[in-house]
């Protein structure tokens, strides 16, 4: 099987990815247990198919018994300019890096389908493709493959890739020569926790996800907590605050895929303008973009935070035309916008 892995590593690079490891589906004993705490706490919040589906996410082996190699690839998508430039411009949004232009999961899967037919062609077999879809621990595999580690964030860290990579995962009957696992590089750093505008990391290397912008931005249905929103800044879908602040970064290489450069219209979009779109003119605006998946409800939900937080006396207009939106959550947050600029220029009246 050596040769059959060289070729499958040459064949992953020429198919995009930019690195390729192995190891076997039962390589993650300790899943159970940090799973079964993460969820004991709460910290999936509304997430409920984690809790549904752990008995698959918690053993890959179970989700395929007949699978006896894990191939984890990662794809680099790293930025070509600073991906927290526009924190600091209220009047704008700040869209997380890996959303500014296709959906991932359909380059991604098209790619491990690929290497998955070639993989059956040379060596045979059957294979199972899974990209971020399914209950597999990508994470945890990847390490345990050797392709990263889990930094103090919970994310996977490469020493080629530092944080800026998506994960794939192609699951074979093959037995395929195994890799290393890779070991902690973290060290006494702790950027990535420091980092974050709302402490969702209770300790290193443990995530509150109801703390978290990305999910709330992403996966929280309903109005925010008051006390997490005025915390978001311009925060209008998912955040990178801690994948930005690793170091390993100084080594990611940029992406070569030119589909996940940022769309010009998506860099520092304005929120006068996003705050606007009805739901004919969002899903034009992110077709075929992962932004689609959450609806305009949440997404303008999303935007009108990031106005209420703007300190722009000129944005109020916009909200309080949304004071009364047929959707609820929405119409909460534009009269929780509209009421902090007003608060915001009692105080600028004050002074």
């Amino acid at each position: 099987m050596e040769q059959l892995k060289k070729a499958l590593i040459a064949q992953s690079l020429a198919e995009g990815f930019d690195a390729c490891r192995i190891c076997r589906p039962w390589d993650v004993p300790q899943v159970p247990e940090r799973l079964e705490a993460f969820l004991k706490q709460g910290y999936h919040g509304q997430m409920g198919w984690l809790e549904e589906r752990s008995h698959w996410r918690e053993n890959p082996a179970a989700l395929w018994p007949e699978a006896r190699s894990v191939i984890v690839l990662g794809e680099s998508y790293t930025p070509q300019d600073d991906p927290m430039a526009t924190i600091s411009q209220t009047d704008v949004g700040t869209i997380s890096v890996y959303a500014r232009n296709k959906d991932y999961h359909d380059l991604v899967k098209k790619r491990l389908k690929r290497l998955a037919r070639w993989l059956i062609a040379e060596g045979g077999g059957d294979v199972k493709v899974f990209v971020d879809t399914a209950p597999v621990p990508e994470k945890p595999l990847g390490q345990a493959a050797g392709l990263g580690w889990q930094g103090k964030h919970t994310n996977l860290v490469s020493r080629q890739l530092g944080s800026w990579f998506f994960i794939g995962s192609v699951f074979t009957t093959l037995e395929l020569d195994t890799d290393a696992p890779e070991i902690d590089h973290c060290g006494r750093c702790r950027a990535c926790l420091d980092a974050c505008p709302t402490n969702a990391f209770p300790a290193p290397y443990q995530l509150d996800a109801r703390r978290c912008i990305s999910y709330l931005t992403i996966e929280h249905k309903g109005p925010i907590d008051p006390d997490l929103r005025a915390l978001m800044g311009n925060r209008i879908y998912g955040c990178d605050d801690c994948l930005a602040a690793c170091p390993w970064n100084k080594f990611a290489v940029e992406a070569r895929e030119l589909r996940y450069h940022a769309r010009d219209d998506l860099i520092a979009p304005e929120l006068a303008e996003l705050v606007q779109l009805d739901d004919a003119a969002f899903r034009a605006k992110f077709s075929g973009s992962p932004i689609k998946r959450i609806g305009r409800d949440r997404f303008v939900r999303n935007v009108l935070y990031a106005i209420g937080n703007s300190g722009c006396a000129e944005l109020q207009r916009f909200a309080q035309d949304l004071c009364e939106d047929p959707d609820e959550t929405v119409a909460d947050a534009a009269r929780w916008a509209v009421l902090r600029l007003k608060n915001d220029a009692k105080g600028m009246e004050s002074l």
